[in-house]
């Protein structure tokens, strides 16, 4: 009798995973059974991001020894309880913040001992969406997703806004409906979209998202989730994805990366991260599916 509640957290574990499996298999749009999220073919993949035995204490650790890489064109999903230091990495990846030991390397450069100016322009390879959008209240779609052009090209006032039409067309907005309205009169997921559209304007080959679908409804969130694999299928983005949403991340991430008590304990596809019988994998997608 001393195995029962083992073999009771077995069984468990064994059916959350079976159902996480069942879940992303029923009615996923025909589209997205055939174009699953794309995995570099051998002898073409190189190493975009990449994060190499990082550590980072403020006056307690936050990330201890923490490795993970994202090649050309796949999206990695950070994943992990809140308070694990999962949006701390994507500050380390934009060079907000400097590692107390490690590298994070961008195209094969180390950017931690990079100049201000010279962290600019490494930045300047990278789109980030923001939990919760993050757009200016005070401008309008058009100003908010023409702000990084502004800010970093020379383009005129035609080119600027031919390149806010593209944007917006392409996460599926109406440029004439929505360039001249404000943030508060968006839905949330018309903002979530304008600040995917704002992440592009530069037209990065990174892409960051800080929660990309937190406090949306299940279709906004499959809006979300499509776009995402939008970018990577259709301009071969390299996306980081910070999010609690597991059934968002199963559908559009090449590989996982879990954080627990400060480390990366499993980086792996989603098929492997289901089917692993490790104890706190388990837990973890048992606590994310209920």
């Amino acid at each position: 009798m001393a195995d029962e509640p083992s073999r009771r957290s077995s069984d468990q574990g064994r059916s959350v995973r079976a159902a996480i499996r069942r879940e992303l298999a029923v009615d996923a749009p025909e589209t997205d059974r055939e174009k699953p999220a794309r995995e570099p073919r051998e002898g073409e993949a190189r190493a975009v991001v990449e994060v190499d035995h990082v550590s980072l204490a403020f006056d307690t650790p936050v990330l201890e020894d923490v490795s993970f890489h994202a090649l050309d064109g796949e999206t990695v999903a950070i994943v992990g309880e809140s308070g694990t230091g999962k949006s701390t990495i994507l500050k380390l990846i934009l060079r907000l913040l400097v590692p107390d030991r490690g590298q994070v390397r961008i195209d094969g450069e180390d950017i931690t001992s990079l100049t201000f100016d010279e962290a600019l322009l490494v930045r300047q390879k990278m789109g980030m969406v923001f939990q919760g959008a993050a757009l200016f209240d005070s401008m309008s779609v058009f100003e908010n997703v023409a702000y990084p052009l502004r800010e970093h090209t020379r383009m005129d006032e035609d080119e600027m806004e031919a390149r806010v039409r593209e944007k917006l067309e392409f996460v599926d907005l109406d440029p004439d409906q929505v360039m001249e309205q404000f943030p508060a009169e968006l839905s949330g997921g018309m903002r979530k979209r304008v600040g995917i559209a704002r992440g592009m304007a530069n037209n990065p080959e990174i892409m960051l998202y800080d929660e990309p679908t937190s406090g949306l409804d299940p279709l906004t969130t499959a809006t979300i989730t499509k776009l995402i694999l939008k970018l990577q299928h259709e301009l071969n983005v390299t996306s980081i994805v910070v999010s609690h949403d597991i059934r968002s991340v199963f559908r559009m991430a090449s590989k996982v990366a879990l954080l627990y008590d400060h480390r990366i304990t499993f980086f792996g596809t989603p098929e492997e991260m289901t089917g692993s019988d490790d104890r706190y994998i388990n837990d973890f997608l048992g606590g994310a599916s209920a």
